[in-house]
């Protein structure tokens, strides 16, 4: 499994990046994503709790 921010969707709101800072991150232009070396990271329980606190659904664990 796999964790994905959809840059696209992404409206910069932080829940993912409040909830488990140290898997996500905002870029440059405010919009979140996965830090490096953490793609892999959804097993963990508050990856999920991030997905679900994203206000546009931005945040996904997806299966590889």
């Amino acid at each position: 499994m796999r964790i994905h921010v959809d840059k696209d969707r992404c409206v910069g709101a932080g829940m993912c990046v409040l909830t488990v800072p140290g898997v996500f991150t905002q870029d440059d232009d405010g919009l979140s994503e996965v830090l490096p070396g953490q793609e892999s990271g959804a097993g963990q329980p508050l990856v999920l709790e991030a997905v679900r606190s994203c206000p546009v659904q931005a945040v996904a664990v997806e299966e590889d």
